[in-house]
C-alpha cells in the first residue's frame, strides 16, 4: 500500500487553489500551473493506475511547458491598448502648447496645465510666453518657445 497516492480530484483541488492564488496575487504564473494540475487530474481520471511519481513528473513537465508556451506566445503577440498613455499623465501633455505661469529663469520655470502646476526646463523666457512641451524627464517638462 502506498503512503501517498493522490486521486484525480486532488489535482483538481490543487488547480482550484492555484486559480484562487492567481486571483488574489495576479502574476499570470499560477494560472498555468492550474492548467497543468487540471490536465494531470484528467489524465489520472482516464488512467487511474498511474503511479504518484509519474503524476508529479507529469504535473512538473506540464507546468514548465505551459509557462514557457505562454511566454513565447505573449512575446510574439503582446496585448495592445487603445490608450497606451493612460497611466503616464506627463507623457499625455507632450506636443501641447501652453502659456508660462512663471518665467523660465536659469533654465527652470513653472506652467499650469489643467489643474496642476508643472516644472519646466528650457531656454529663458518671460511669463506669458507660449511654449511647446517636447518631452518629459521624470516630472519636469522639457520645453521650447513657440515662434
Amino acid at each position: 500500500m502506498e503512503l501517498f497516492a493522490p486521486d484525480f480530484w486532488h489535482w483538481w483541488m490543487l488547480a482550484v487553489a492555484l486559480v484562487i492564488i492567481e486571483i488574489l496575487a495576479p502574476a499570470f504564473f499560477a494560472l498555468w500551473m492550474a492548467v497543468a494540475a487540471s490536465i494531470t487530474g484528467i489524465t489520472l481520471y482516464l488512467t487511474p493506475e498511474m503511479a504518484w511519481e509519474y503524476q508529479v513528473f507529469l504535473f512538473a513537465l506540464l507546468s514548465v511547458a505551459s509557462i514557457v508556451a505562454w511566454r513565447l506566445y505573449y512575446s510574439k503577440n503582446p496585448i495592445t491598448t487603445d490608450e497606451p498613455l493612460l497611466n503616464r499623465r506627463g507623457e499625455q501633455y507632450v506636443g501641447r502648447v501652453v502659456t508660462l505661469k512663471e518665467a523660465i529663469v536659469d533654465g527652470q520655470g513653472k506652467v499650469n496645465i489643467d489643474d496642476s502646476t508643472w516644472k519646466v526646463e528650457g531656454e529663458d523666457c518671460p511669463a506669458g510666453t507660449k511654449i511647446k512641451i517636447i518631452s518629459i524627464n521624470n516630472v519636469m517638462f522639457q520645453v521650447e518657445a513657440v515662434k
